[in-house]
């Protein structure tokens, strides 16, 4: 076994982070280099000997607890960025890590800053056995049934761990979550690319975090390719650092931002209503409510059970963000939410969906120069929509366009551009067996319109992604509702580059 982790995941030039290694066959071969659009190396280091240690049982929960093996210091010269850490053993076998290192103290390199989804990571990390969704391994072991799995998820978790290597290092060739094509007449469903996750033993939950090949790597290399230059922090960073944004015009969430903490959140609406800009180019975005114990140490993510899983005041407790109990849905801030929107293009989720945006809106700021108009289909070709989306219910007004009705936080004032349907779930009367994960759909049922009967949940069932802006306080939001915008920009999708490059403009975000 070679496996590794990091005292921190953040940290500043000059600043030094701790690696914690097990391995059999030593001595290793340290290698940590800054990625976006090229891989550039500013360390390696021969001749690392460290000790092999066992996984503890409770590792999931309550970390490791290895020896540090060497302490690194980054250099005065290390840009602020996602930076991989790579060991090697002495037969060849290598193990990824990751730091993100933020700018020098007191100093902004940009006034936009990206801020690492890693929140996310955390909550998917199934290393040492069980995530917040469900013991992985029992259920990729075939031991433990697929209840039975999602029943064994942990509230709790340790970032004293290794990361899980399929959602910290995708090799190059790994697939989208999505389906490429849409299904043909009486097709069976499918998700993503079902050969090759086969191959490589993927489990449900590796492509939805991490940042190599993924949202985000995607995202960095089209900015640094078009010039634009972004500062690096984390989810976490926005937690303890409560002036953090201060320093910056805009703010980018990029992928999948799924959860967010309390004090991250609170951070972002200050900067929002100061006159602060905010982009979500994301779906499922801010869904869940997390929180930090133990400096960092640990992650407390209970979802569904937050209510009955331990005995904290309401406003410690985890859930979903809509929750009445938080009287903070999420969509008060991003606009849009998971509740009203859903899955595309995956298994029987709009299997035969066009994975574009139709077009409503087209007088607004983002299209400027989009060649787009009323009807037009966006990102079809790339395909956009797939995997999850955000949107929010609607009626159309007397000029035909759509308007957002204001549930469940959605502003009155949100400006919807584009449109496609999507859906929570799947359909347990459409003859095939289902392939996504089921939501609860009482739950948000519930939640949402106070109503949790079986007329309700299919009501929920069908949602609508949404790309879309609106004016909160003194600043601005941007959401595209989808996890994919990023691969539009990876496909250099003509329409995708200039909408994201008019939001640029507008968000004061500067080219080279």
């Amino acid at each position: 076994m070679l496996a590794c982790y990091t005292d921190r995941l953040s940290l500043r030039p000059g600043e030094t982070f701790a690696l914690h290694i097990s391995v059999e066959n030593g001595p290793c071969r340290l290698e940590i280099a800054r990625v976006g659009k090229g891989r550039e190396i500013v360390h390696t280091q021969d001749g690392i000997v460290a000790g092999h240690y066992p996984a503890p049982e409770d590792a999931d929960r309550n970390g490791c607890g290895w020896p540090v093996a060497l302490e690194v210091t980054a250099g005065a010269d290390w840009r602020t960025g996602y930076y991989d850490i790579v060991l090697t053993d002495a037969a060849g076998e290598a193990t990824h890590h990751f730091v993100c290192i933020k700018p020098a103290a007191g100093t902004t390199g940009s006034k936009a800053v990206l801020v690492l989804a890693t929140n996310t990571y955390h909550s998917y990390n199934w290393w040492g056995g069980a995530n917040a969704y469900s013991n992985v391994t029992g259920l990729m072991t075939g031991k433990v049934p697929f209840d039975q799995a999602m029943d064994e998820a942990i509230g709790v978790s340790s970032t004293q761990r290794p990361f899980t290597q399929m959602i910290i290092a995708a090799p190059d060739d790994a697939p989208r979550l999505i389906n490429m094509r849409s299904r043909g007449f009486k097709e069976k469903p499918w998700t993503a690319d079902p050969d090759w996750m086969r191959k490589h033993r993927i489990s449900p939950y590796d492509g939805s975090a991490g940042f190599l090949n993924k949202w985000e790597h995607a995202f960095a290399a089209w900015t640094e390719e078009e010039g634009y230059a972004f500062d690096y922090v984390t989810d976490y960073d926005l937690d303890t650092d409560a002036d953090l944004l201060s320093a910056y015009t805009s703010a980018f969430f990029v992928g999948h931002s799924e959860y967010w903490s309390g004090k991250q959140r609170e951070q972002v609406e200050r900067f929002v209503d100061g006159g602060g800009y905010a982009a979500i180019l994301s779906g499922n975005t801010c869904f869940w409510k997390v929180r930090w114990e133990d400096d960092g140490k640990t992650y407390v993510c209970h979802k569904w059970k937050g209510f009955e899983a331990e005995d904290v005041p309401d406003a410690d407790a985890t859930h979903l963000w809509s929750h009445p109990a938080f009287k903070a849905p999420e969509a008060e801030i991003t606009g849009l939410s998971f509740n009203f929107g859903g899955y595309h293009r995956l298994g029987m989720c709009v299997s035969r969906g066009s994975a574009g945006f139709t077009v409503y809106n087209d007088k607004h700021w983002a299209l400027e120069g989009t060649d787009l108009f009323y009807g037009d289909i966006l990102g079809g070709d790339v395909p956009l929509i797939g995997y999850e989306s955000d949107g929010c219910q609607f009626e159309f007004g007397a000029d035909g366009l759509p308007k957002a009705i204001p549930l469940g936080g959605v502003p009155e004032n949100l400006e919807i551009i584009g449109i496609a349907p999507v859906t929570l779930g799947e359909d347990s009367s459409s003859g095939y067996a289902p392939m996504i994960p089921p939501e609860k759909l009482d739950v948000i049922a519930q939640v949402i319109h106070g109503d949790g009967s079986p007329a309700m949940q299919q009501r929920v069932l069908r949602g609508h992604a949404m790309l879309a802006s609106f004016k909160r306080g003194k600043g601005e939001v941007f959401n595209t509702g989808t996890t994919e915008w990023a691969h539009g920009l990876a496909a250099h999708d003509p329409f995708v580059e200039t909408i994201t490059r008019n939001v640029m403009k507008r968000f004061g975000v500067t080219q080279s």
